[in-house]
């Protein structure tokens, strides 16, 4: 764990990035605001920045040191921000380039992680040019019912539909297409949701406690999700030793597969019938509200809210460090 008298005055001068033009943009916010204060608390010279608000010129006229990243979604978590600030040599928190524009994307996402025999729910691709009914129906007779569709580049449950006859293909569809040009369409898996934060970086990546997330009707929608007080919590999960440390185990793979550093947060569902774990998606930017699940999972080891602020911005790094001369 992070000396929080240490840390305060090596970080230097710290940027908090949030808000960003992403349909995320309010809970950044709210993440955001909440990791700046924690910063503060602990005596680091933080200072908010929005980059919907203010320019890449003005980001680095800041000359932060580093910057924790706190915004959500595209332009923030999608390895867009990541480029620029490589650009600036600002080291910032979380993935690197490659494993955030991955990460942002479910569907290469599964399709990595499928390369390296990590379960996945099965899943296809639908592009509006080809989504006829008769496509619609195709595809719901693949999957099976029910079936969730996706789309592949938003998070917190935006963009989401679950299907459950076929005559809902069609509206399901049209709503996820709102937010992207092609939709993921995914078995669903009956079961209990869990989501594992990893910390690290390859060899020394490892998985704080497992939470089981149980939502009113089984819906973790956008309004569960961060303002309802009638989801449960449960951390650590109520699993036996071996599954427990069989999800974290999956958790890390999943994270070192994309490329991950830093932190992230991994979801998954653990199907009812035979309790094996499904990955479903990895956030490289998880939230930090006060309904969030890494605050809650590092507590539950003894961390500190501002404590994990510390320990994530602690890891801020650059893609290339290079050296005087272009040499790593």
């Amino acid at each position: 764990m992070t000396n929080p008298s240490q840390s305060s005055a090596s970080f230097g001068k710290v940027g908090v990035l949030f808000g960003g033009r992403s349909a995320e943009r309010d809970v950044s916010i709210m993440s955001g605001n909440g990791v700046l204060q924690a910063l503060r608390a602990k005596g680091v010279d933080a200072h908010p920045f929005d980059p919907a608000e203010r320019s890449l010129a003005e980001l680095a006229a800041e000359k932060f040191d580093r910057v924790f990243i706190a915004l959500h979604g595209r332009f923030g978590e999608d390895g867009t921000l990541q480029g620029a600030l490589e650009q600036l040599g600002i080291p910032y928190t979380g993935p690197g380039v490659m494993a955030s524009a991955i990460a942002m994307d479910k569907i290469m996402t599964k399709r990595i992680w499928l390369g390296y025999n990590l379960p996945t729910p099965r899943f296809l691709v639908i592009d509006a040019d080809h989504a006829t009914p008769a496509a619609l129906r195709e595809a719901a007779d693949f999957l099976g019912l029910p079936l969730m569709l996706k789309a592949p580049h938003e998070g917190s449950t935006l963009g989401i539909s679950k299907i459950t006859e076929h005559a809902e293909m069609q509206a399901g569809f049209a709503l996820c297409s709102e937010y992207d040009a092609v939709v993921l369409g995914e078995e669903f898996i009956t079961g209990r949701e869990l989501t594992v934060a990893v910390i690290g970086e390859g060899k020394t990546a490892h998985a704080l406690p497992v939470i089981e997330i149980r939502a009113p009707q089984g819906n973790y929608d956008y309004q569960n999700k961060y303002f309802s007080d009638d989801t449960q919590y449960l951390c650590p999960a109520p699993l036996d030793e071996a599954l427990t440390q069989r999800v974290q185990a999956l958790a890390v793979q999943a994270f070192n597969a994309l490329g991950c550093r830093g932190w992230s947060r991994v979801d998954f569902m653990l199907r009812a019938s035979d309790n094996e774990p499904f990955l479903l998606e990895i956030n490289t930017s998880p939230g930090m509200t006060g309904h969030s699940l890494v605050p809650m999972s590092a507590k539950a080891t003894g961390m500190s809210y501002e404590e994990l602020c510390c320990e994530i911005l602690k890891l801020a790094a650059l893609d290339q460090r290079v050296a005087v001369g272009g040499k790593l």
